[in-house]
């Protein structure tokens, strides 16, 4: 599958221990970000300052759309031609230093004209979704989870979904399916059962992605499991590691990495000769599998506290 149009994030994690190598979004060239939380605490991704010495890890980065995804926070886009959240910040802010030039519609309120919709896409002819715009509702829209058509391209702003839709996971030839954009407010936001809202590229996405469980690798078609920490959940969304991302493989970003793992600091992971590395995730309740182990890796708790239900046992191999 063509990787094209994709996103990915850096994330800011709440209540989560993040273990990702990221880069500070003032000096990538690319997007992501570099800050993550764990708990009340807070360690940065390669490139930021450390807020907590004693923290484990860093923050997670992802990569959505088209081939390969995140959440609130920083975002961080990859063109079609390469295919792969620190807070705020997309590919193209990152690198222009601002936020979208113009936003001609509220994407939480819906405010274009009758017939219309407010819909994300790149005003600037590039690969990233920086910009809002009113678009006309096909005459026949497609409803959530119907295949669909992205007119002249993901990012063009233009799809044959109806109001409050957006075509997603597109392919190379712009087909795709409909999936809900989040209603309700930017402070309160709303998803159907079984899906959260993921934030991201300046608030200019606003998607429900759904919930998985990273040990049980449950994500469809190619998509990987990863932490949105606007959602405060474990999202669904597509994997950009291509033939790379196996454990120990260099990593900048969440979605650069197989099913079933994810990037953590080089610390993390013994041998590790890059800004970030692939480890494992893994079962706190069941014996020590880390690849690492005989090197020193442990299975630590993803969530120091408050740990969604159902995922209490989800944990990363890290060294302490």
């Amino acid at each position: 599958m063509m990787i094209s149009n994709i996103r990915i994030s850096c994330l800011l994690f709440a209540g989560a221990v993040a273990f990702v190598g990221c880069k500070d979004p003032e000096t990538m060239t690319t997007t992501s970000e570099a800050t993550s939380t764990t708990g009340d605490s807070a360690t940065s991704t390669s490139g930021s300052a450390t807020e907590d010495p004693t923290a484990t890890a860093t923050a997670t980065a992802t990569a959505t759309e088209g081939g390969t995804e995140s959440a609130t926070g920083t975002t961080t886009d990859v063109d079609p031609t390469g295919g792969t959240e620190t807070t705020g910040c997309t590919f193209l802010s990152c690198m222009d230093g601002g936020a979208p030039d113009t936003n001609e519609c509220d994407i939480w309120a819906q405010d274009c004209p009758d017939g219309e919709k407010c819909m994300p896409w790149a005003n600037d002819g590039g690969g990233s979704w920086n910009a809002l715009k009113c678009s006309p509702v096909d005459a026949n829209p497609g409803q959530s989870g119907d295949e669909c058509i992205a007119e002249g391209g993901a990012v063009s702003g233009v799809d044959n979904c109806d109001l409050g839709l957006l075509c997603w996971y597109v392919n190379e030839e712009n087909i795709g399916s409909c999936i809900d954009q989040c209603t309700g407010t930017e402070e309160a936001p709303m998803c159907p059962s079984g899906t959260v809202c993921d934030v991201t590229n300046e608030g200019v996405l606003t998607l429900c992605l759904p919930t998985c469980d990273p040990l049980l690798v449950d994500c469809p078609g190619d998509q990987i499991c990863f932490y949105s920490s606007l959602a405060g959940d474990f999202i669904c969304d597509f994997d950009g590691s291509g033939e790379a991302g196996a454990y120990g493989d260099p990593c900048e970003y969440i979605n650069v990495c197989d099913p079933g793992l994810f990037c953590a600091n080089p610390e993390n992971v013994p041998g590790c000769q890059a800004g970030g590395c692939c480890s494992e995730y893994c079962d706190i309740n069941e014996e020590n599998t880390c690849a690492g182990k005989d090197m020193g890796q442990e299975c630590v708790p993803w969530f120091e506290m408050d740990a969604p239900p159902g995922l209490e046992h989800v944990g990363a191999c890290v060294v302490p």
